[in-house]
């Protein structure tokens, strides 16, 4: 069975040829007209969304915001909008890719194409092991220790992450911040030291080696 796609665009003939070039390729394809729609249709968990800005009830950055909650597929805002704060707001709210209007359709194809084999080697890639006592899986979003899952919140985890996937590289608070809350968040950097602190104080507790290293003036790094 092919992947299933959520098209949400308030226009009725790009809705139409867009439901038709995918259905052709294989696509299962869910569609919704308005905001309060699209959110109602992300529930049967798409695969991968193409998301219009410009609609009627709530806009896409919007729409995006409410179903990042419950919806971890791909996000591709198609837009005519072309400032780069725009594309800011678009990536801030949750967003993936940002298809500007008017594009060809065999390209927004391959584009689609694209994101679904990264969503697939990232799932079959989901669990690492990085020693011999500690194990990440980012799919089922949990990180064990000798075989007990480590209780972790959702932004301890997501530093925990972040970090793992760019082992090595050092990244300083503004960024982790930037990363994990988004662009509009309301905090500041030692927001991350603590939650830095607490994610060390847990590893320990489980037993874990303290991977996460302190580069004084620079920020933090994930060390194996």
């Amino acid at each position: 069975m092919g992947y299933s796609l959520l098209i949400v665009e308030d226009e009725p003939d790009i809705a139409g040829l867009l439901k038709k070039y995918f259905e052709k390729n294989g696509y299962r394809v869910m569609t919704a007209s308005n905001g309060l729609a699209a959110i109602g249709q992300a529930e049967n968990k798409p695969d991968i969304i193409l998301l219009d800005i410009n609609m009627p009830e709530l806009d896409g950055y919007e729409v995006c915001r409410r179903i990042r909650s419950f919806v971890a597929c791909p996000i591709l805002f198609l837009t005519a909008r072309v400032d780069d704060v725009d594309k800011i707001n678009g990536f801030a709210a949750g967003g993936d890719d940002y298809i500007i209007k008017p594009f060809s359709i065999d390209e927004l194809g391959a584009r689609v194409a694209a994101h679904l084999r990264r969503e697939e080697r990232q799932l079959t890639r989901s669990q690492v092991k990085f020693s011999d006592d500690l194990v990440i899986d980012y799919s089922a979003k949990e990180v064990c220790c000798r075989g007990a899952v480590v209780p972790l919140t959702k932004h301890e985890f997501k530093i925990i992450a972040f970090l793992t996937m760019h082992s090595g590289q050092v990244f300083d608070k503004e960024r982790i911040y930037e990363q994990i809350w988004g662009l509009e968040g309301d905090g500041s950097d030692s927001v991350v030291v603590e939650h830095v602190r607490k994610l060390r104080a847990k590893l320990s507790a489980a037993g874990a080696k303290s991977h996460i290293e302190t580069i004084w003036g620079l920020g933090y790094k994930w060390v194996q």
